[in-house]
Order: C-alpha cells, then structure tokens, then sequence
C-alpha cells in the first residue's frame, strides 16, 4: 500500500472521474477501463453509482465523489466542466482516470499535469477545465509494441480484451484502485513514488 508522507493534503471534497463510453456495447472494451476502475473503487467503499447529475452516474460520499460521465468518450470535458463547477472544485482536486494505448497492457502511470496525449476524451477534459493541471491515472491497455494508428487505433480501444489479457487488466484494475485511493490519503508526489515504478 501507499507509504505515508509529510505531504499536506487538502480534505476538501475530491473527485475521480473514470473515462469511457455508455452503454452495454463499450461496457468491456479498452476504452471503458476507467469506468472499470470506478466500479472497483465503489465496491471497496461500499459505494454505488445511484445518483445521475450533470449527464453522469455518481457515487457520492461527505468528501468524494466518483463519476463516470455519460457523454461518450470525446465529449467527457462537458460533464466534467459541469460538476466542477456545480461542486466549485479546483483541477487539482479531480483525478481523472482513463485507457492509454501508448502504455502497454498492465502499467499504470500517475501525473499531476500535462497534455492529452492523444487522447480524445482528455482532450475535452482540458479544453473544458482551461487547465493541463490536472492529476491523471493512466492504465495501459496495448498489447504490442507498436500502437495502433487511425482507423486501427479506433478498432483497437472500442474492441474488449482477450481472454489471454483476464488477468493482466483485473490485477491492473486493482493497482488502480489502490493508487486512487493513495491520492486521496497521501497525495500525487506519494501516489507517483508508489505507482510510477
């Protein structure tokens, strides 16, 4: 688990955000897998997404909130921009969670900032919030070398896992979860020295 560190954390209310598309077609794809994370996270809180605001199901507690917005993929931003908002919440206290090509199959990344990195529903995260300084977990989801391109690349995120894959993504699955809640109980420079490994 997360080493504790003198690191000052806020207990203002965080949220965490787990990118994908609705809808039972995408619900085992590659994209989906930080609405896969979401749903871990709840299940050990004893959490359920029981609540729809700002086009997103919620599962709210007195100090956070998970959402998985209901947008599709590339419009995520609008939901997210919403209960930001609504809420009155700073980039830095929404962690967002989502499906990286450009990281192979099974390795987590956490960032405090930066671009997209291609990524469509980022994209919209940024545009929406003005801001590049907001945390993200990315979950690698290749499963070779190269990362698909173009039409291929769209193939390959909207496509489900292999059953060769079953093990690799739940063990992923469950780091994930452990580094979202070592955001919440230590921070990012914790959640990095533990994750980034």
């Amino acid at each position: 688990m997360c080493p504790s560190v003198a690191e000052e954390v806020n207990v203002e209310v965080r949220l965490i955000v787990g990118l994908g598309n609705p809808g039972e077609r995408y619900r085992q794809t590659r994209h989906n897998l930080g609405f896969t994370v979401l749903e871990e996270l709840a299940n050990r809180r004893g959490s359920s997404f029981d609540r729809i605001e700002c086009n997103s199901l919620l599962a709210v507690e007195s100090s956070l909130i998970l959402a998985r917005p209901q947008t599709y993929m590339n419009r995520s931003g609008y939901a997210l921009r919403c209960l930001a908002e609504k809420r009155e919440l700073r980039a830095d206290a929404i962690l967002v969670v989502f499906d990286d090509v450009h990281l192979p199959l099974g390795k987590i990344r956490f960032r405090r900032s930066g671009g997209p990195g291609g990524h469509r529903g980022m994209e919209s995260v940024i545009q929406n919030l003005q801001s590049e300084a907001i945390p993200r977990l990315r979950l690698g989801v290749a499963n070779r070398d190269d990362a698909p391109e173009g039409d291929a690349l769209v193939d390959f995120v909207l496509s489900p896992f292999l059953d060769t894959e079953a093990d690799e993504v739940e063990e992923m699955t469950s780091r994930a979860a452990d580094a979202c809640e070592c955001w919440l109980a230590d921070g990012a420079e914790a959640t990095m020295n533990e994750f980034n490994r």
